[in-house]
């Protein structure tokens, strides 16, 4: 699902967007594109699969939800894109036309006549035309769609699309001696909090204080990264060593040489289990929250004042009244998340998907939101912000800041 604006000029100029607007590129997939008024701003783009419309019990189901979900976006007209291995029109067509009719039959009232497009592994066509010199047996090259306007565009603006709707959601293994460590790191801090909760109050608040601590730092020290990796600073100088020097006659790297700062990924990974904290991560997010996630861990000490206030930071992400886009700076958080993944227990990593998630969703990245999710639950089904963003997800929900920019 995706759901920012835009308008294109002709039916190659749509194709080469839904790719783009997906994040990966589809297979054996319906994607259902909305056109809005006045004239014919690209809306809501949806992906469902083939089959699954194509189903003779539960296509017309599907097809309805569809059709609900673009009249939702102020769809005053839609397009149907189809991706199939070959041109359904030389062989045998039973699950597309099975699959376009289901479609049609739903969108006849509220959207008229539907065009569809088909785009195969080597070509694109109308699934209507009929005129070789149009849509040639297999379709019109499949190299035009990347050499439109649209894809220029998206290119020079950074965008990427992946392979598959599984590589959105992937995220690469740290090594072996890493992961040990960051082991050690999260059973240690796990233990530490059950000593506190022990203790009371006081001292499960001062362990959720520096869980939130080394997620801060962890933050500092990738930014910091990030100006490293172009060489220079803002004034000009060059970037800092995030290294540092060893400290201690018996550190490793002593007698001059560097070393990297202790990993923080253990102590994040057991802190986001907590959660206060990965509540108090995900305010620190919000751009203007200031101190307010330290305030929230404040143990017994935390106000109603305190509570509205998180509630109200929270709100920011979902109410197009009060909406904030993402801060320029959303994709370190990302990073950190994502070396979290990276360093953690395979199978135990639902807190840190689901924020994530979050991040995808509140960038209006909806498909990687939903691949990120479905791993979340497939770690714990129970999750319970996992489960509400998926309601969020399953309805269509855009973001606060896409909806108040419709």
């Amino acid at each position: 699902m995706e759901t920012s604006t835009l308008r294109v000029s002709e039916p190659r100029e749509l194709l080469a967007l839904v790719p783009y607007r997906l994040g990966f590129r589809p297979r054996d997939s319906a994607v259902a594109v909305s056109l809005r008024a006045p004239r014919g701003q690209v809306g809501l783009v949806v992906r469902v699969d083939l089959e699954q419309l194509a189903d003779p019990d539960d296509g017309g189901r599907c097809a309805r939800a569809l059709v609900g979900l673009l009249d939702q976006d102020g769809a005053r007209r839609a397009v149907l894109v189809l991706y199939v291995d070959a041109d359904p029109r030389t062989g045998d067509r039973g699950h597309v036309a099975r699959a376009v009719d289901a479609f049609r039959e739903a969108s006849a009232v509220p959207l008229d006549d539907v065009p569809v497009w088909v785009v195969t592994a080597s070509g694109y066509l109308a699934l209507d035309c009929a005129d070789d010199a149009c849509c040639p047996p297999g379709g019109r090259p499949l190299l035009e769609l990347d050499s439109t306007q649209t894809s220029a565009r998206m290119v020079l603006a950074g965008s990427a699309v992946a392979d598959s709707r599984g590589d959105l959601g992937r995220v690469r293994r740290a090594g072996e001696d890493a992961r040990r460590g960051a082991a050690r790191t999260r059973r240690r801090r796990e233990r530490r909090r059950e000593v506190a909760t022990a203790q009371g109050p006081a001292a499960l608040a001062a362990w959720r204080q520096d869980c939130l601590a080394a997620w801060r730092a962890a933050v500092a020290q990738e930014r910091a990264a990030v100006s490293a990796e172009s060489g220079v600073r803002g004034d000009g100088l060059p970037g800092p060593d995030l290294t540092g020097p060893a400290s201690g006659p018996g550190a490793p790297g002593a007698g001059g040489g560097p070393v990297r700062r202790r990993a923080p990924w253990g102590r994040i990974e057991a802190g986001l289990v907590d959660r206060r904290v990965r509540d108090a991560v995900l305010v620190g997010m919000v751009p203007g929250t200031g101190d307010l996630p330290e305030r929230s861990l404040a143990g017994a000490a935390v106000s109603a004042g305190v509570d509205a206030a998180v509630g109200a930071a929270v709100a920011t992400l979902v109410d197009p009244v009060r909406a904030l886009r993402p801060p320029p700076d959303a994709d370190v958080h990302e990073r950190v998340l994502e070396r979290v993944v990276a360093h953690g227990r395979t199978g135990h990593q639902a807190p840190t998907l689901t924020l994530l998630a979050m991040l995808a969703w509140w960038r209006g990245d909806g498909a990687r939101a939903a691949v990120l999710l479905e791993r979340a639950l497939a770690d714990d089904p129970a999750h319970r912000l996992a489960g509400l963003l998926a309601h969020v997800l399953a309805a269509a929900v855009p973001p606060g800041w896409a909806r108040a920019s419709c």
